[in-house]
């Protein structure tokens, strides 16, 4: 007997067969779902990325079919990408200054701010050197800070304005802690990496930088005429690709789950 199917054995089986196919209406309606996924490039701060991962991975879940492709970098950083003609649908700073530049040479809608956070001091979790603020002006100490061009560089600047205006602190303790900064670098998770390392002995971070290293860092925090509230903010830059999406990212950025999971990581919504 022939193990293959003849005859009427045979068309019953195609038939078979033809049913478990999709029809080519079916295929059709696949190959047209796949083309309509959206990838939204959104360049962000690297203080942001614990919280833009969370609120990234939620937002995908909520909208089947959007993917996010995240690129963390230094605010300017990302500005100077864009300018020089980088694909990005949505950019968010860690301060108003980079995005209000973009808008102002048209690359970028006007901001949205959706956050708050604030600048502390972090030390090596198991290292006495520095205790104290007053303990920055000590010979030898070696801290490192964000650049000047960097949003977390600048708020640690006015921090230490602020801190040389205190009479608690001090002009002259202020000059002997800005000639103990032995680094400045690109962005906060580079600061906030070699204190955890000990490489360094003290760094200015954002408080959302520090509760995401734990028990790694000692915080301490500045006083209340020295603290600094820093401003994040967002933008649809007029390029963008997949511009309704990325609409769709920023607004839930200002929702009420994006400013409870905010809150948690210590930002002030």
């Amino acid at each position: 007997m022939s193990p293959w199917p003849t005859g009427a054995h045979l068309a019953r089986t195609l038939l078979a067969l033809a049913a478990l196919l999709p029809s080519p209406a079916a295929a059709t309606v696949v190959l047209h779902a796949r083309a309509a996924a959206k990838t939204v490039r959104v360049f962000a701060a690297a203080s942001l990325q614990d919280a833009f991962r969370s609120l990234g991975a939620r937002f995908e879940a909520e909208h089947p079919g959007t993917r996010l492709e995240f690129n963390f970098a230094g605010s300017q950083v990302l500005r100077t990408q864009i300018e020089q003609g980088a694909q990005a649908d949505l950019f968010a700073s860690a301060d108003t200054e980079h995005v209000a530049a973009l808008a102002r040479t048209g690359l970028a809608e006007p901001a949205v701010i959706f956050a708050h956070n604030r600048v502390v001091v972090v030390t090596p979790a198991k290292d006495e050197r520095v205790r104290r603020l007053t303990d920055l002006a000590r010979p030898r100490v070696r801290i490192v800070m964000a650049g000047p061009a960097v949003p977390a560089g600048r708020y640690a600047d006015q921090a230490l304005s602020a801190l040389g205006r205190d009479p608690a602190f001090g002009a002259a303790l202020e000059a002997a802690v800005r000639a103990n900064v032995v680094s400045q670098e690109s962005n906060v998770r580079a600061v906030l990496a070699k204190v955890q390392l000990g490489e360094a002995d003290a760094g200015f971070v954002y408080e959302t930088d520090a509760r995401a290293a734990g028990g790694r860092v000692r915080v301490i925090a500045l006083p209340p005429r020295a603290e600094v509230r820093t401003t994040c903010a967002a933008t649809v830059l007029r390029a963008a690709r997949a511009r309704p999406e990325a609409l769709a990212f920023l607004h839930s950025l200002l929702g009420p789950e994006a400013r409870l999971l905010l809150r948690g990581l210590g930002f002030r919504p």
